[in-house]
């Protein structure tokens, strides 16, 4: 009888070259178990650990998984009706906690080099009947790599992570530190800061540096750099140039492996934005992106004329990207607390503008006449986002740019004082700003936009209700 996969032809032919050579391994005995990840709305790993003589069927026939999964705000509690028409979500099928289904991508196994003889496979959702689940974030990125296709071009992006890791002193694990969410772990430096990239710091997390590096080397992620960043206890990794999907799937695996490196070594590691500690600096994530010729492989943003910061083409592609970047924000930077991180006068944007080689504007260019590294640096993404969504938002933004021939304006070479479109100050504002744009809407899908600023107002509801440090200071003796 036909699989899942064959019945609906979900596979390529280098997936299926890969399929067997992941079977091939599973029945020499080489893996116990195999992971079956799926990366949900917030670009959170989800799934189920399946052993090896299940896993071999379950390759090809997919692994079901509840919808309510898709209903989960970042406290992981589920703010839909799952049992109304639609299980609340407007898609027919996912009422009553229905089923939908992952199915493996084989390109993407590997061994996990910190939890022996495990195998872990990235999946992708699919609804009972074969059809894509609309709401898989994957699978949007996907879409907005094929627009690229029509055009005979190819996405490549590198990445630059800012993360927070601190010594794990305690992680309160008391039964009343329970709850959604728990109680955060108690925690202390590694590191003082403020001494941006000097030996002597990254000597003394060395230990750390080379757990990293091993490891994520052993995952064959493309690294490049290891950092130490200016605040206290943050760092930065550097990853070299990948096309397609990879980037994303780099970035999403990289974040659940350093959690699980640090966590078994007596560490905690955090991708959040702006945590809650003294002298804190705030974690960004720097997208280098470009777009190169499917034909012949070239850089199509490397410029033909002295004077020109990018070609006529990848000028364009800017340009879409300053016109929906109120748009994108949402998608770059979709935590309440990602919004402390724009500041004026820092290195992190306030505005929608563009510069070349300026670290002060949102849209950093880099290159030159023959250069063929030449590329746009984006610094508005903060590394909690999705991978797959901010990703496809910048796809479907500089493409639309490109097909409408748009203009960028001039370089703002004193960033912070060009008069340029300001950015949403909050998420509340950034959801607006996404909803009122309609190219995004259009390309995302005006359910799945529905869906994601559903679960983002949930979570702004619960801050809402919450009374802050700073509300008790202000008010409790005062009045």
């Amino acid at each position: 009888m036909a699989t899942f996969v064959d019945r609906h032809g979900l596979w390529s032919p280098q997936q299926e070259a890969q399929a067997t050579d992941v079977i091939g391994r599973l029945d020499a005995g080489d893996v116990d178990v195999v992971r079956f990840a799926w990366p949900d709305q917030h670009g959170v790993l989800r799934g189920k650990t399946l052993v090896a003589s299940a896993a071999r069927g379950a390759l090809r026939e997919g692994v079901n998984l509840t919808s309510t999964l898709l209903g989960k705000d970042t406290s992981h509690k589920t703010v839909f009706p799952v049992f109304s028409a639609g299980g609340g979500f407007g898609v027919e099928g996912l009422q009553g906690g229905a089923d939908f289904v992952i199915v493996p991508d084989p390109c993407t196994f590997r061994t996990l080099p910190w939890s022996p003889r495990t195998g872990w496979v990235l999946c992708d959702a699919y609804m009972p009947d074969g059809k894509p689940c609309p709401l898989g974030t994957r699978q949007v990125l996907q879409r907005a790599l094929r627009q690229a296709e029509a055009l005979g071009l190819e996405f490549v992006a590198g990445l630059e992570v800012e993360f927070h890791v601190f010594k794990l002193d305690d992680p309160n694990m008391r039964l009343a530190d329970s709850g959604q969410p728990g109680e955060p772990p108690r925690v202390s430096l590694l590191s003082h800061g403020h001494q941006y990239l000097t030996e002597q710091r990254y000597d003394r997390v060395d230990g750390l540096m080379e757990l990293l590096r091993s490891q994520l080397s052993a995952l064959e992620l493309p690294l490049h750099s290891l950092e130490v960043e200016f605040g206290p206890s943050q760092f930065e990794l550097v990853f070299g140039p990948t096309a397609g999907l990879m980037p994303a799937d780099t970035m999403v695996l990289l974040r659940s492996a350093v959690k699980q490196i640090c966590q078994r070594n007596g560490y905690h590691a955090t991708f959040m934005c702006r945590p809650r500690i003294p002298n804190v600096m705030s974690s960004g994530w720097h997208l280098h992106q470009s777009l190169r010729s499917r034909k012949d492989g070239t850089n199509a943003f490397v410029p033909e004329r002295e004077g020109q910061a990018l070609s006529d083409l990848g000028m364009h592609y800017l340009a879409g990207l300053k016109a929906h970047a109120c748009g994108t924000a949402a998608l770059a930077s979709p935590t309440i607390n990602g919004y402390r991180r724009y500041r004026p006068f820092s290195l992190a944007p306030d505005r929608a503008s563009w510069a070349r080689d300026n670290r002060g504007a949102m849209l950093r260019v880099l290159g030159g006449v023959g250069q063929n590294a030449s590329r746009i640096e984006n610094r508005i993404g903060e590394p909690t986002a999705n991978p797959y969504l901010y990703l496809a938002s910048q796809l479907f933004s500089g493409l639309d740019g490109i097909q409408r021939e748009l203009h960028p304006g001039p370089s703002a070479d004193a960033p912070y004082e060009t008069p340029a479109e300001p950015l949403p100050r909050s998420l509340a504002d950034a959801l607006g700003c996404l909803r009122a744009d309609a190219t995004l809407v259009e390309q995302l899908g005006p359910a799945f936009v529905a869906h994601y600023c559903a679960i983002k107002e949930a979570e702004i509801a619960r801050f809402n209700l919450e009374v802050s440090e700073w509300e008790q200071r202000e008010y409790f003796d005062l009045f």
